[in-house]
């Protein structure tokens, strides 16, 4: 049985202890394939290292919306040589996130709409991250065109209304922690209801630690839990989930 964690971010300092050992169980525990995100000019150097030093690791660039007023048109272009590199595989994390106050509204947007942009000039799949704003998420990938490179809505938390937007656009759900929370009854129900094709499975690890470790450090191994729960809501095997899964991720990232 093969896992991919889809989303992780194990450049982050709360593995600079113990990065190697957290990789290795994560292999153990059957995952090969991972893709890890470098969303800022902090960690899109750290990202690039790590896809270039595991062959089983393949890097996202992009620019945070959290980070977005921080953003110059050296960075677009930086992120736009990256994406020739062969073991880059979408463009992200991007998108909106009202939750943190940390870029205004109108910034964030037009950093969303340049990276949807430059993704379709590049035929690049994109790796949504959406936090409290997903009318506008939806309106901007429509008005952009993005249903032409399609992508992740990453650690999916709208509703099955939301859901089924970004579906109609070309888009994959993706799933993590939270659908093994006992209160996480809206995620359950709209996973229940993605077609098989279309779903993925993340850990946004070192972050959302699925239970029984909540509360922790997630890390990549734990997505065999995500993976476990996925399975009883959609009523199929473990093994047959993860199959499905795995080629979703290949076929989406273009990933041989």
């Amino acid at each position: 049985m093969q896992l991919f964690d889809t989303h992780t971010h194990l450049d982050a300092p709360q593995f600079d202890g113990d990065r190697e050992e957290t990789i290795a169980r994560a292999v153990e525990a059957g995952v090969t394939r991972m893709v890890n995100i470098g969303f800022n000019r902090e960690t899109i150097p750290t990202t690039m290292k790590l896809a270039e030093s595991y062959d089983f690791i393949y890097a996202a660039v992009g620019w945070h919306p959290t980070d977005a007023i921080d953003m110059k048109d050296e960075d677009l272009d930086w992120i736009a040589s990256l994406c020739a590199h062969d073991k880059v595989v979408a463009i992200g994390e991007i998108g909106l996130d009202y939750y943190w106050d940390t870029s205004p509204k109108d910034v964030q947007h037009k950093v969303f709409r340049r990276q949807i942009g430059l993704a379709r000039e590049l035929n690049m799949p994109i790796v949504i991250h959406n936090r409290d704003a997903h009318e506008d998420v939806v309106r901007i990938l429509r008005e952009e065109k993005a249903s032409e490179v399609g992508g992740i809505m990453h650690s999916f938390s709208g509703s099955w209304e939301t859901a089924k937007m970004c579906l109609d656009l070309g888009f994959h759900l993706s799933f993590g922690g939270p659908i093994t929370f006992k209160n996480a009854r809206v995620p359950k129900e709209v996973l229940a209801q993605v077609p098989l094709d279309r779903l993925l499975i993340e850990t946004d690890s070192p972050y959302l630690t699925p239970h029984p470790y909540r509360g922790k450090r997630n890390e990549s191994a734990h997505v065999r839990l995500v993976a476990e729960a996925a399975a009883e809501i959609k009523g199929i095997q473990l093994e047959k989930l993860a199959e499905i899964t795995y080629a979703n991720g290949l076929e989406l990232f273009g990933i041989k």
